[in-house]
């Protein structure tokens, strides 16, 4: 018997080489080879490698170093779409950080722990792994965002997000330590035994509050969403569409398995509060993104949005609102990645460009950047026949078997507001006169634009896949 199997790790295989490969390669960096370049490729390549080993490993449900983590269907659908994000954020990233002079060997190996970080969070089977995942992965998270160091708005970013996310882990850890007094256990299983054999108490109620503050936090929803705005228009672009991607899948994965694993027997007393920050994170972000000049922020308003859709499908607390909820984040994830590849592409001569106004008649000047701009953008309104509209679908149909009707109806009328704020930016594109053209497309950013784009597109003629796979992943909890 092997030492990794002595220790139940073999199951955690993927964190283990992520976390090694990491550090090898940050020991590479500072010893070897400043450059980027080569960091970059490798980082790339371990990300693949990782997916490989999470896709390799045994079948069914397995347990790790004691049942502190756990591998299912769930986990192993959820970390690959992680690994998907963080890898097509370093792609997205590379002659981004050359252009803007920033480029550093630092930032690849901070995705990857981030990424690490971010895996232990969606395999978490109990209260202590939660909270090393979540900080592992904020942590990396922190300097990412302040990686641009000489720009007083990317510092200013990162110490926004320090600030906030250390009061949100404090609510969090003090909601752990409710919870831990009240059933007297830290791991998930034990926890919803605690809560079948005796009557819940008001303390385990206020743990729970606290719990699901710090989780809301982490995935931008109202009213913990504060952060979001300013961190997303402040980083770097390429951060905040890592931001935006890999971390919101992990942190809803997380969501949806503490609250299903340890606390299905008190669903009531949660759904609740799920339903209210769910409701508010729509109409917050409907309403808040109309004013928006600066498309970053835009995209952080709508990404608050789209939490608040997700989180139905958690509320609604059944197998189809969890199927519900991995559809929504995969499509949410393709979307929001292609998406942040054409706000890359507005770039001019002297720089960056940010504001919205920047897209005045660009069907004109780039015919095929407006145009999967505008596919994503009619997609992110949930407009048939694209992806994104599916993704909505299935989150009301859920509510909807769930007997939340009025949820449902709130839904769809978020939709329709946020609906004039993207197709606001269409009609900029082409019926407005054009500006100043932008530099031609950079072809990684390209790339990823397009095979994002045809996604949405074609999403329509072979829904079944994702559908079966989002059944089995959603099977695999209950």
């Amino acid at each position: 018997m092997s030492l990794l199997d002595h220790i139940q790790g073999a199951a955690a295989l993927p964190e283990i080489f992520l976390a090694v490969a990491a550090m090898a390669l940050l020991m590479f960096g500072v010893f070897r080879d400043k450059s980027a370049d080569i960091v970059n490729i490798a980082a790339i390549i371990v990300l693949g490698i990782t997916v490989a080993l999470v896709l390799g490993g045994a079948g069914g449900r397995q347990e790790a170093f004691g049942g502190v983590l756990v591998i299912d269907t769930f986990a192993r659908f959820m970390k690959v779409l992680t690994l998907f994000g963080s890898a097509v954020a370093i792609v997205l990233s590379v002659n981004f950080m050359k252009a803007e002079k920033i480029e550093r060997f630092e930032y690849p190996i901070l995705i990857l722990l981030a990424t690490t970080g971010m895996m232990i969070m969606i395999s978490a089977n109990g209260l202590i792994a939660l909270y090393m995942g979540l900080e592992l992965q904020s942590l990396a998270l922190y300097v990412v965002a302040a990686i641009d160091r000489d720009k007083a708005k990317s510092s200013e970013a990162g110490l926004k997000y320090f600030v906030l996310g250390a009061l949100s882990s404090g609510m969090l850890l003090y909601g752990a330590s409710l919870i831990y007094g009240f059933t007297g256990h830290v791991g998930f299983a034990e926890i919803a035994q605690s809560i079948k054999a005796g009557e819940p108490g008001l303390g385990l109620t206020f743990g729970l509050v606290f719990l699901i503050a710090g989780l809301a936090f982490k995935v931008s929803a109202v009213p913990f969403h504060m952060w979001t705005p300013d961190v997303y228009e402040g980083a770097p672009t390429p951060v905040a569409a890592f931001f935006a991607a890999a971390p919101k899948i992990a942190a809803m994965a997380l969501f949806v398995r503490a609250m299903l694993a340890p606390f299905p027997s008190i669903l009531p007393d949660w759904q609740q509060i799920l339903v209210f920050i769910s409701i508010a994170s729509m109409l917050l972000g409907a309403f808040a993104a109309i004013g928006q000049t600066n498309i970053k922020r835009l995209l952080a308003y709508s990404s608050i949005g789209h939490m608040g859709y997700a989180l139905i499908g958690l509320a609604a607390g059944s197998p189809e609102g969890v199927k519900s909820v991995v559809i929504y984040m995969t499509i949410y994830l393709i979307m929001t990645l292609g998406t942040f590849a054409c706000v890359l592409a507005m770039r001019r001569k002297d720089g960056q460009v940010e504001n919205i106004s920047d897209l005045a008649g660009l069907a004109r000047t780039n015919g095929l950047h407006a145009f999967f701009l505008a596919v994503f953008m009619f997609s992110l309104a949930g407009i048939p026949p694209l992806a994104g509209f599916f993704a909505k679908y299935f989150i009301f149909m859920a509510a909807i078997k769930a007997n939340m009707i009025t949820l449902a109806v709130i839904g769809v009328l978020a939709s329709v507001v946020g609906a004039v704020y993207y197709i606001r930016i269409i009609k900029l594109m082409y019926f407005d006169e054009p500006v100043e053209r932008f530099e031609p497309m950079v072809t990684e950013v390209k790339a990823v634009a397009v095979l994002s784009g045809l996604f949405v597109i074609f999403f329509v003629l072979f829904p079944q896949p994702l559908s079966a796979l989002a059944e089995a992943a959603a099977a695999s909890l209950f």
